[in-house]
Parts: C-alpha cells; sequence; structure tokens
C-alpha cells in the first residue's frame, strides 16, 4: 500500500521560506518528495537552517525567489517563474507573516490606549491581506487544475488572547504586550481559511489551517517556564512537532479534510 504521507512529484509553494518557521515546512516538503518553490521578501535575511537546506538540495528541488506579499505583480511573476522552474503548483503554505514590524525594534512596549495605527496596519496586511492576495494569485492555477492543498499557517492566539503575565517578568516600562493585531489577524485568517474551502471545495482544492503554540526559541527561561506551565504536556514545540501535521495537510492523508483548523499547541487552548 502505498505512503499518503508522501508528496514525490508534487510542487510546493512556501512563503516567508527563509525565516524563523518557514525552513520547517520546506524541509517536511522536501523530506517527502516535495519540490520547493520558496518565496521570500526582497533583502530579508536568509536563515541559516534555509541555508543548510540549499546546500543539500539543488535547483531541481528548491529554488528561491524573492517577491512581496503585498505585491501582486511581483507574485504574479512568481506564480510563473514556478511554473517554468519545477511545475504548477500542488501545494502552498500561506507562511508568511510578523508578529511586531521589525522597524519598531526590540521589545518596544506601548500601553494598550497608546498603540499605534501604524503597528496594527502592518500586521493586519501582511498577516491577512499577504495571505488572501497570496491564495488568489496561486489558488486560481489550483482551481483551474481542479486538485491541491492550501495551508494557512495560523497561531494559537486565534483563538485566544495573549497571557500578559508571560511577560511581567521582563522590566519594561510600560509592560510589554504582544502586538494586539497579531491575534486578530491569525483569527481572520482561519476564517478565510474557511470562506475559500466553501466556495473551492466544488474544484477539488483544500484550504486548512495549521496553527503552531510557543514554538522554542531564544526566549529567557523565566518565559519558557511560565509558558511550559500553561501548557498540559508540559513544554514548548519544537521543529519536529510541526512536520508531521504539515505533511498530513499537504498530503492524500487529509484528502477527505478542509475548512479546518488544526491547533499544535500541546493542549495550550485546551483549558
Amino acid at each position: 500500500m502505498s505512503d499518503p504521507f508522501r508528496l514525490d512529484g508534487l510542487v510546493a509553494v512556501v512563503t516567508g521560506a527563509a525565516g524563523k518557521l518557514g525552513p520547517v515546512w520546506v524541509e517536511a516538503l522536501l523530506d517527502a518528495g516535495a519540490a520547493v518553490f520558496a518565496v521570500e521578501l526582497d533583502g530579508a535575511e536568509i536563515s541559516s537552517a534555509f541555508e543548510s537546506l540549499r546546500g543539500v538540495h539543488d535547483e531541481t528541488r528548491l529554488v528561491l525567489h524573492r517577491a512581496d506579499v503585498l505585491d501582486r505583480d511581483a507574485l504574479i511573476v512568481a506564480r510563473d517563474t514556478c511554473g517554468r522552474t519545477l511545475g504548477g503548483v500542488h501545494v502552498l503554505v500561506n507562511n508568511a507573516g510578523i508578529d511586531q514590524p521589525a522597524s519598531v525594534g526590540g521589545l518596544v512596549s506601548h500601553r494598550l490606549e497608546d498603540v499605534p495605527l501604524d503597528i496594527c496596519r502592518t500586521i493586519l496586511e501582511v498577516n491577512t491581506l499577504g495571505t488572501f492576495q497570496v491564495t488568489q494569485v496561486f489558488g486560481a492555477e489550483m482551481v483551474k487544475a481542479r486538485r491541491g492543498s492550501i495551508i494557512n499557517i495560523g497561531s494559537l492566539y486565534a483563538s485566544v488572547a495573549p497571557d500578559a503575565r508571560l511577560y511581567d517578568h521582563m522590566v519594561l516600562e510600560p509592560p510589554f504586550l504582544k502586538p494586539p493585531a497579531y491575534g486578530a489577524s491569525k483569527a481572520a485568517v482561519v476564517n478565510l481559511t474557511r470562506y475559500f474551502s466553501t466556495v473551492w471545495g466544488p474544484y477539488g482544492v483544500r484550504v486548512n489551517t495549521l496553527s503552531p503554540g510557543g514554538v522554542l526559541g531564544d526566549q529567557d527561561p523565566e518565559f519558557q517556564r511560565k509558558f511550559n506551565d500553561r501548557v498540559p504536556l508540559g513544554r514548548m514545540a519544537v521543529d519536529a512537532d510541526l512536520r508531521g501535521p504539515l505533511r498530513f495537510l499537504a498530503s492524500d492523508a487529509s484528502s477527505y479534510v478542509t475548512g479546518t483548523e488544526l491547533r499544535v499547541d500541546g493542549g495550550f487552548t485546551a483549558w
């Protein structure tokens, strides 16, 4: 019996591919047999994890292309380039997004009533409108081909509000707040998932959200302790926890799954 989790011969597009989580999705897809067209913002730094993947896979398996998810003309060029270099897209991972604009610089805090509208606008535009536009451009080709899987990357904060107590040990005045627009943008992505899944389902295109919980990185030890205490499984996610769910949603293993949000959060949102 063939492995329904395999993606041999398929082409996957991943936006925000060279940043923090992008290489996790790219590696999962490559390991499953897909060729990956990696889209990253022009001028954005390429992570060491992505460079490692480029050192293993040549351009018949992994292509890096620069484009802004808010620039429709650039996305059309990206789609056409993908078609010429790797072929028509079968899987789309909408990963490009921001938590807090780089221009803010580090842990800058505001009182909730003083959060600049420009910060909210940037987050909402990239995370929500960017996801919408990429889905339009690449998804329309899937509709024509009458097949495909679109995976939008959400967040546990699409479902719950950030707990300010996780950050109250940080010495900042005013106290640090997660950007309020971040969760709103990811909740909108979950709803866009439902919307596209109902409209494009008759054409064989599945659309789902994968929402990670907290992913272990360079967080300070006190934050990690507090966060782990909130998770039923008692720890933050590591990269290996995310690859399997991504392969599931990308592959025929989830052939009757659409319009859903798969939370990979260790149970954080269960209480």
